[in-house]
């Protein structure tokens, strides 16, 4: 169990690094990663939206993207997705129409999450497929780092 809370623990610090990242760009800092089942990366990004002109350019958007495209598969079964904020409406959905087996995110969006606040999209009947659901590894760090974004922009 130890071993799978460090591994846990390492890849979400990764999702953190795309989130500084993101930051760094003048993004809103969150950032995503994916792995396959054999805890190799897949695919790693952070918030493009304003950089692509693309408000759908979310990390969890670009990371199922780039491991779709690579993989030449729009199926994800097995793979896990680790990102520094709980998901959207639209990266929830788009998250259970790749089939994700596990989702980990570190802190809460009470405004605009939607896998434990807001609609809970894994709790509607149009969700055909409910990742396993794992949240709060970085959740201070994530936290802080989203604070701080807003804080400077103010």
């Amino acid at each position: 169990m130890n071993n799978n809370i460090s591994q846990t623990k390492f890849f979400m610090k990764l999702a953190i690094e795309e989130a500084i990242k993101s930051k760094n760009r003048n993004e809103v800092p969150v950032g995503s990663i994916i792995i396959n089942e054999k805890n190799k990366l897949i695919s790693s990004n952070g918030n493009r939206i304003i950089e692509l002109n693309d408000p759908t350019a979310h990390a969890e958007i670009l990371v199922l993207r780039e491991a779709s495209n690579k993989l030449k598969t729009t199926k994800l079964y097995g793979f896990s997705l680790f990102t520094t904020l709980e998901p959207c409406a639209m990266c929830a959905m788009a998250i259970s129409l790749a089939g994700i087996k596990n989702l980990y995110f570190a802190a809460e969006d009470e405004k605009k999450g939607c896998v434990d606040n807001g609609i809970q999209i894994y709790k509607t009947n149009s969700c055909h497929h409910k990742p396993n659901i794992f949240s709060g590894f970085y959740k201070k760090e994530s936290e802080d780092l989203l604070k701080k974004f807003f804080l400077d922009k103010r």
